[in-house]
């Protein structure tokens, strides 16, 4: 029972650990006042320049650290377009997001088979050490709510997100203080893409993300855009996906197997709607 238990505990923290980077760094952002709907984007666009570095460099023993690495700069590349869309030259935030979600489908899968030759063949690349992206995210929960909460850099960029005039009459730069939030989800997002697909599946395959960035942003809401409250959130969702995979193994032949795959989802979609602010109540309209 003891090993069960272990094992459930361990598949979990793995299992969370992009979706509690990505809802990190969306946690961030939303502080700032910026909500990012293309985070999906940025994990797909991160985990192919994870894969592609790493195929071309896997002769060498730095090859998955290097992918690791072009798989932050690839994030850190997609957050400076959407800030510089977004931020400076004030294009709706939620088209931006979603443009480049369709961006990172189309452009990862057509550079994909332009990699590999072939839209069905397999390749798998070196990976890393299951625990080093997994302990970094567990530093980086501490080191956001100090940079949050306990520095005056944190107070101003929460600021920037819940009064921006007010702020900036400070002599603060609002922008400036919103690109550095960005670049941090970026940065967390790049972390997240590239483990992914070079800790978990050491392949890449066309919308390998699957979703993770909308459950990320749903952990956001979940966890009330706090640090231990979206990892906490994320963490959940880990576990009933290794709850899931436990089910299966168990061999219920009576209930489709869907309905397991299903089950994380379903319940980040019930948690995330009762868990929502409600909108203020208004008259009945007669």
């Amino acid at each position: 029972m003891t090993d069960i238990l272990t094992g459930l505990m361990l598949t979990t923290l793995t299992l969370a650990t992009p979706l509690l980077l990505a809802a990190l760094g969306e946690a961030v952002s939303e502080r700032a006042g910026v909500v990012n709907i293309g985070i999906e984007g940025v994990m797909l666009v991160a985990a192919f320049t994870g894969v592609a570095v790493c195929a071309t460099t896997a002769d060498t023993r730095f090859g998955p650290w290097l992918g690791l690495g072009a798989s932050v700069l690839g994030g850190l590349a997609m957050t400076a377009a959407f800030a510089l869309l977004s931020v400076n030259l004030g294009c709706d935030a939620l088209l931006v997001g979603t443009a480049l979600n369709i961006f990172a489908l189309g452009a990862t899968a057509v550079a994909r088979r332009e990699l590999v030759g072939d839209s069905n063949a397999a390749f798998v690349v070196p990976t890393l050490p299951l625990w080093s992206v997994p302990i970094l995210a567990l530093v980086l929960i501490v080191a956001t709510w100090y940079w949050l909460f306990r520095t005056s850099h944190g107070l101003g960029l929460r600021a920037a997100g819940e009064h921006p005039a007010a702020a900036a009459s400070v002599g603060l730069s609002v922008a400036r203080l919103r690109w550095s939030a960005l670049l941090f989800s970026g940065l967390t997002c790049g972390l997240a893409g590239g483990y992914l697909a070079l800790g978990l599946s050491n392949t890449f395959v066309e919308g390998m993300t699957a979703g993770r960035g909308f459950i990320a942003l749903a952990m956001v809401i979940v966890g009330r855009r706090h640090p231990v409250g979206v990892s906490l959130a994320a963490l959940a969702f880990g576990a009933s996906s290794a709850f899931q995979f436990r089910l299966q193994a168990l061999g219920l032949d009576t209930i489709p197997y869907q309905f397991f795959l299903a089950l994380p989802y379903l319940l980040t979609l019930v948690a995330a709607m009762w868990l929502s602010p409600r909108p203020a109540s208004h008259p009945a309209v007669k």
